[in-house]
């Protein structure tokens, strides 16, 4: 049933009845100069298939509403501004067009009144021209006379409402007969018809109690979107803000000092600016499986092919990758791990540069900057791939501080030895073991010294002399390579 009567509503909107009016109604009652009836047939021809035309996108946007939840959810501030000017301007324009239909029949219903007061008046319509041309009209002086009093702008004629529509024929071109209806509906509809001062006639007055209650219904629709967009702006800066009230009180309780407090701010804010107070993992994490994992496949991928052990590796696999890794956001100075702790994750950096310092003999440091693309944490892949494993985490061998403010993808380790152990058929073969040596820290820095002991030597061999600050260097080389011997890595690759 209600699908029959949803058809048939349809089927009564969709038919062009105004425009087949115009065409061959219209026409007949303008040979029989029937001015008054046109202008009523042209009104209830209008209303009579716009009134349910707006019923039917009404009822549609209430089922649009009531599947999805939304209408016209989409879209920043400038798409519904849009939205709510093009209802402004539909609304004025068609509260213009009565009102020209309505102010027309009045301005002919001056002439035919002044035109049965007169003896020597002929007045015909049948010809648009010559309604206002007095050189074609039988009895020139008297109808001469007679559209003064009822077109000129200080006529004593009660027009009402309608007395603007003077000044449109007295303009006499299509631009202002066009856009002055819309400005006439604009205003009064803006206004509320607060301006409008309505004659005596009961046509009149309906229409002025229309446009004033459609100015207000489309006010408070106007005021409802406004509250709606910005409780939808206001309401996770609400959160944050109740959230920052909570972690002051609770600072306050513990009695934290200054520059911790100092630091828990600037990373609110950080956290703020970047994700405005939303979390991704809550986000997605409702979605169905296929769905989530092409997101995440999309904002990880090429950050996670990065890393020389996954580059060969297939979609299977860093699908599974890339739906384990976590964003994760650090503030100016922070300290991401330290040389010597226990490297937690792997980190695959999206935005900004970090710090890698590694602490050398006498004091000294090895420092480099990791640019967005970059990861670390490297080692806990030779850890995933020891035979027997090793619950003990592997200690990092620099430490990592933030630059600037950073937003990364956080890999776990646990999350990482599940993928490796899960398909280990993948990780098993001679070539990922030689990357994973050939990429690892550890052996690269072992490696390194053992290259320059043996080039030293060598050129102590082929010179056959032996200086003193030579001997120096030799000394100092053979303890590092008696160091670094003695803690030969052992990943268990072999």
């Amino acid at each position: 049933m209600r699908s029959l009567r949803g058809f048939w509503l349809d089927a009564f909107v969709i038919p062009p009845i105004p425009q087949t009016v115009i065409w061959l109604i219209v026409p007949r009652l303008l040979r029989e100069e029937k001015t008054r009836l046109i202008m009523t047939t042209l009104l209830v021809t209008f209303l009579f298939q716009f009134i349910p035309k707006l019923y039917h996108s009404v009822y549609l946007a209430k089922r649009l509403k009531k599947v999805t939840g939304y209408i016209f959810a989409y879209g920043n501030i400038w798409w519904r501004f849009k939205l709510n000017v093009i209802a402004y301007l539909t609304a004025s324009h068609i509260a213009g067009g009565c009102w020209h239909v309505l102010a027309t029949q009045r301005v002919m219903s001056c002439l035919q009144q002044q035109c049965e007061a007169s003896r020597n008046c002929n007045l015909s319509i049948y010809c648009s021209k010559q309604v206002f041309s007095t050189g074609k009209l039988s009895g020139g002086n008297a109808f001469t006379k007679i559209t003064t009093m009822c077109l000129d702008e200080d006529t004593t004629f009660g027009y009402g409402i309608y007395k603007p529509l003077l000044v449109v024929y007295a303009g006499n071109t299509l631009a202002v007969r066009i856009l002055y209806p819309i400005y006439w509906g604009l205003i009064n509809l803006g206004s509320f018809a607060n301006n409008l001062i309505p004659t005596s006639d009961w046509l009149e007055l309906i229409f002025s109690c229309c446009v004033t209650l459609a100015g207000l219904g489309l006010f408070i629709t106007l005021l409802g979107n406004i509250q709606i967009f910005l409780h939808s702006v206001m309401e996770n800066k609400k959160k944050m803000q109740l959230k920052y009230q909570d972690m002051e009180c609770w600072m306050k309780r513990r009695q934290l000092p200054s520059h911790l407090r100092k630091r828990v701010r600037h990373f609110q804010r950080c956290s703020w600016a970047a994700m405005q107070g939303l979390d991704e993992l809550e986000l997605i994490q409702h979605f169905p499986d296929g769905l989530r994992r092409d997101i995440k496949r999309y904002l990880c991928l090429d950050l996670v092919k990065q890393v020389p052990l996954f580059h060969k590796l297939e979609d299977v696999i860093l699908d599974n990758i890339c739906d384990l890794v976590r964003p994760i956001i650090y503030s100016k100075g922070e300290k991401l791990i330290r040389e010597g702790d226990p490297v937690q994750r792997m980190m695959f950096i999206v935005r900004g540069h970090i710090k890698r310092s590694q602490g050398l003999s006498k004091g000294f440091q090895a420092t480099s900057v990791l640019e967005p693309g970059s990861f670390f944490g490297d080692e806990l892949l030779s850890w995933c791939l020891r035979r027997p494993f090793s619950g003990r985490l592997p200690p990092s061998s620099a430490t990592f501080t933030c630059m600037e403010s950073i937003e990364a993808f956080g890999l776990d380790a646990n999350c990482l030895h599940y993928i490796i152990d899960h398909f280990r058929y993948k990780f098993s073969n001679e070539r990922l073991k030689r990357t994973a040596r050939y990429y690892s820290s550890n052996w690269r820095t072992w490696g390194a010294v053992i290259i320059q002991l043996a080039w030293h030597r060598h050129r102590m061999r082929t010179r056959g002399v032996i200086m003193v600050q030579s001997g120096d260097i030799e000394n100092r080389l053979r303890l590092y390579a008696a160091f670094f011997l003695s803690l030969k890595p052992h990943d268990h690759l072999d």
